[in-house]
């Protein structure tokens, strides 16, 4: 099992089962990011091929854990500073972006779904529309994300067989 597989078939729905916990897109972006990074260097410890799903799915809860971890302490030092201390504070990936850019009927559903955690049923009645339109949707929002991320936040290989990229990419400021 390869790193770039496993990319290619998890990562749309490992970023919205992170984005449906973390409920920011932002933080999500950083605990997304850091799972792939864990997922890549401990693959070689990976045991069973058949197992690889709920090994990544694990990998992410730890991280999504640690986040809340350090969530708890970065609110503590805050209390304690001065917030001049943290207006250098930037958005580390384009997802904000990118979710801002789709169109409001995608938008509305990814939002209403992912970042509000709702049911894709309550999603439904809510925009009184058919389930099936919801998940249609969903399904058309996470293509326009996944292309317009491959687009910009083009994540390579290094030397080292190791995943290399920025997420804060020049082409997503404005």
């Amino acid at each position: 099992m390869e790193t770039q597989k496993i990319w290619n078939e998890y990562k749309n729905e490992l970023y919205f089962f992170i984005l449906k916990r973390v409920k920011s897109k932002t933080l999500t972006n950083d605990v997304f990011q850091n799972t792939f990074v864990k997922i890549h260097a401990n693959l070689p410890k990976l045991k069973d091929e058949k197992k690889v799903k709920a090994w990544i799915f694990q990998i992410a809860r730890n991280e999504i854990i640690d986040h809340h971890k350090q969530e708890n302490v970065f609110v503590e030092r805050l209390k304690e500073s001065s917030t001049d201390d943290f207006q250098d504070f930037q958005e580390v990936c384009c997802f904000d972006k990118f979710i801002d850019e789709l169109p409001e009927i995608y938008k509305q559903v990814i939002e209403l779904t992912y970042i509000k955690g709702q049911k894709q049923k309550e999603t439904a009645k809510e925009l009184e529309i058919s389930l099936e339109n919801v998940k249609a949707r969903i399904k058309r929002a996470k293509e326009m994300l996944t292309q317009r991320f491959n687009e910009c936040c083009k994540y390579k290989y290094n030397k080292n067989g190791k995943l290399v990229g920025e997420a804060n990419c020049a082409a997503c400021q404005d």
